[in-house]
């Protein structure tokens, strides 16, 4: 046929004639099929046929003449002219040969799938998912097609897609001759996955350009409703190193809303969609289980490898046959293009009032006059420089999108268009954030700040800064230059900047933000909920216990693996250097401030010299907790192969202690030297200097903790604002005692290492040259000290000769 080529005939070589869409279609149906990936099949009506219905029609100068004074700044001068060209192309007939060629295409279709057969119709733009512009959302798409007649009616509708006031906006960006654009169309045998769920999912990060982690989004129904951001979706994060070794790595598993989902429509003829409730049931479930998220893990993998560039592809899982397919694959269009030498980090200077928080797209600060767009008629009163908040962005409001200050939206997940469009822009982007509209109505300005990996909205314009770093011919001095780390959010972005890993990984950030629950209350939730019958304050535990845990009924697990998912994404965003885990530290006022902590801590005086750290693990009233760390440990090492997890004990008053925190890690599955698992300690209180030669004997390793081993040399609360003058990590007898337990740890047989993780040699470039000066292995700070002390360090090491 002339002008349809089915998808098994066309590849990557075929964009001019297919499209960008079509021929990723073919391409991948033609070689990766042997290889697992399902992808179904269909036809595409070429770019060639586009052609031939404006020139059969006759109307490419009377398009041209619509163009001539088009302003895409002027929205209704835009809408005027994209309406009518879009009129011109419907209206047009259909040339005979053409029509014919797709109803004979269609009837085989018929004879592949059976009468009546489901179609999808989609666009695919000649200028359409290239490396440097994905054109997102830009034109139509039409599901649940059924017939020859309406097949003809929406591949006319296709067509003139192609003069939606957003593709003619994005064109004009993007510096494309709207002439010299043409469109092919796609149709594609239906997924049912109106009875399953579907998504979006990309081969390299979509926030931080992390290239080692595959993103996958999903929610139930059909995907249009993840495409075009009128769901929160529930998001995973595979690691791809560890996943190609045949481990299970998902080091991230967040519950979505999910509120509705598009369907089949159940009326009429039966064709097109509309869109259902979901349950409360199902919307705690998670749509995907762990075997399904690895599979699409591996075939983004696969993709990516075949391509040779990040990808951002739609998934479709089958309700009938429950197997998945990829609908969609094209080259993720930002990070793919950036200069991986540089680096730009946006800094918020201020703290302002939170007003309210989502889903963070990028990590640039913004901020500007609120706007709050209920409709789209509205759009016409944004100013550039304005905030555009709403309900959800429309694709049709790429135009506004470009000359925002920042967007938020109630709605919409990070794969989104508006999502994948503001990442394109450079424009700072908060979703999902359910009730922002109706919070923001009547706030005059805001600062939108997705800088941190969560997209948080402060009142007011607030000050920030751009730091902007060149990594190329960095030194690489001797002393390894760790970062502290615990927000695993941000490990993604941080584990990019030149580092020699993690000299602390904090759990209690992770307990905190990912669990929130105290762990002996999940242990003891079977009792805990019998007592609520007679005890308020505990069955108000139980029902917060419950919100948090939703998609778990084994609590024990809750903790287990949300805690080695925060580990997890740490270690994989340092990957494969060295990430040092912090065993817990909270203090026993600060467990008690865990959900159903108050039921298990003491009050103490003192609790910063108190029942903390080593001193908890193996006590039996603690230790079914600590089995729980112990094992989200086990789990991150052995399941998702992230082996370059170390474990660290903190506050060890005496070697005897030590030995039964390592008798007790063993007796929960971390024996230290199995598989390499070191241990090492905090040397944070005078005993740990006075006898390293002894704890040398227990440990693999030392870290300083100089904030708690300063305040115990001078005898000091650090906390105390009348004796603040005093703690000085400088101080002669601190020092003394740092530099003793350096020369101890290199001395004794083995050889230990021994670092600091402290801010005292970011603070104090003289601290870091005397640090230096002893031969200290490792120095750890934090993210926005690691280059400064990088650079302090090697000019230290070339003027002592110690560098390498």
């Amino acid at each position: 046929m002339k002008y349809v080529k089915w998808f098994e005939e066309v590849g990557t070589g075929d964009v001019a004639l297919v499209g960008g869409k079509n021929a990723s279609l073919g391409e991948m149906i033609r070689n990766l099929l042997v290889q697992g990936v399902n992808v179904p099949s269909g036809f595409a009506i070429t770019a060639d046929a586009y052609k031939y219905v404006i020139e059969k029609a006759g109307i490419r100068e009377k398009i041209g003449e619509a163009l001539a004074d088009l302003d895409t700044h002027d929205m209704e001068n835009l809408s005027t002219r994209g309406r009518k060209i879009r009129e011109l192309i419907e209206n047009a007939p259909c040339p005979g040969d053409l029509e014919a060629e797709i109803r004979a295409a269609y009837r085989e279709m018929e004879q592949r799938y059976g009468k009546n057969v489901d179609v999808a119709v989609r666009s695919s733009a000649t200028a359409e998912d290239l490396p440097t512009a994905s054109f997102a959302g830009q034109q139509e798409t039409y599901l649940n097609v059924r017939g020859e007649d309406q097949l003809v009616e929406k591949v006319m509708e296709c067509f003139a897609s192609l003069f939606t006031g957003r593709a003619i906006s994005y064109r004009v960006d993007k510096g494309f001759d709207h002439l010299s654009v043409y469109l092919s169309v796609g149709v594609q045998k239906m997924v049912r996955s109106d009875l399953a769920s579907a998504g979006v999912m990309f081969s390299i990060d979509p926030e931080s350009g992390f290239r080692n982690a595959v993103y996958i989004t999903g929610a139930y129904g059909l995907g249009e409703n993840v495409v075009q951001g009128t769901v929160n979706p529930d998001q995973f994060y595979v690691f791809k190193p560890t996943l190609k070794k045949g481990f299970r790595p998902i080091v991230e598993r967040k519950l979505g809303s999910k509120r509705k989902k598009m369907v089949y429509k159940e009326t009429g003829a039966g064709t097109g969609t509309e869109q259902k409730e979901i349950t409360i049931e199902e919307q705690r479930r998670f749509v995907l289980s762990d075997d399904e998220v690895l599979t699409l893990g591996r075939w983004a993998c696969i993709i990516e490898d075949h391509y040779g560039l990040p990808m951002d592809i739609e998934w479709a899982k089958d309700g009938i046959t429950n197997e998945l397919f990829i609908v969609q694959a094209r080259p993720e269009t930002v990070h793919s293009q950036k200069d991986l030498a540089g680096l730009e980090t946006y800094v918020l200077e201020e703290k302002g009032t939170l007003l309210v928080q989502g889903e963070a797209v990028g990590h640039k600060i913004g901020s500007g006059e609120v706007t709050v767009i209920e409709d789209a008629s509205d759009i016409r009163k944004f100013k550039p420089g304005q905030v555009l908040v709403t309900k959800m962005t429309d694709p049709d409001w790429e135009p506004i999108m470009k000359i925002a200050g920042a967007i938020v939206a109630d709605k919409g997940g990070r794969t989104c268009h508006a999502a994948i469009i503001s990442r394109e822009l450079g424009i700072p982007c908060v979703i999902g954030t359910d009730n922002g509209q109706e919070i923001l109505k009547g706030v005059k300005e805001v600062t939108v700040d997705c800088s941190e990996g969560i997209g948080r909205i402060y009142e007011g314009k607030l000050k920030y800064r751009v730091d902007t770093l060149t990594t190329d011919n960095l030194p690489r001095p001797r002393t390894r230059i760790m970062m502290n780390a615990g927000v695993p959010e941000n490990a993604f972005v941080h584990g990019q900047i030149p580092n020699d890993g993690v000299g602390l990984a904090r759990e209690e950030f992770i307990i905190n933000s990912y669990v929130g629950i105290h762990p002996l209350a999940l242990i003891d939730y079977e009792q805990l909920k019998s007592r609520a019958k007679e005890d308020g304050k505990i069955a108000s535990v139980i029902k917060k216990i419950d919100e948090r845990s939703a998609s778990y009924v084994d609590k024990v697990q809750f903790f287990i693996d949300n805690l080695a998912m925060g580990i997890g994404k740490i270690a994989a965003g340092f990957y494969p250097n060295d990430v040092i885990v912090r065993l817990s530290d909270f203090k026993t006022n600060e467990y008690a401030n865990l959900l159903g902590g108050y039921l298990y801590e003491p009050e103490e005086n003192n609790p910063m010299l108190g029942w903390r750290g080593a001193s908890r693990y193996y006590d039996k009233k603690f230790k079914p907790a600590f089995a729980l760390e112990c094992k989200a440990i086990k789990k991150v090492r052995e399941e998702m192969g992230l082996t370059n997890v170390k474990v660290m004990v903190p506050f060890c008053r005496t070697p005897e202690e030590g030995r039964e925190v390592i008798r007790t890690m063993e007796e929960f599955g971390l024996k230290q030297g199995e598989g390499g698992l070191e241990v090492y300690v905090m040397c944070e209180i005078p005993s740990n200097v006075i006898l390293a030669d002894e704890f040398a004997d227990v440990f693999d390793g030392f870290s300083i903790g100089s904030n708690d081993l300063t305040q115990l040399t001078l005898g000091l609360d650090r906390d105390s604002d009348l004796v603040a003058h005093l703690f000085d990590e400088r101080n002669e007898a601190v020092k003394r005692l740092v530099k003793h337990v350096i020369e101890a740890a290199h001395k004794h047989e083995p050889r230990r290492k021994i670092g600091i993780c402290g801010q005292a040699p970011s603070d104090f470039p003289e601290f870091a040259e005397f640090l230096v000066e002893c031969g200290i292995d490792s120095i750890s700070l934090n993210s926005d000290a690691v280059i400064s002390t990088r650079l302090n360090v090697a000019e230290v090491e070339k003027r002592i000769g110690k560098c390498t």
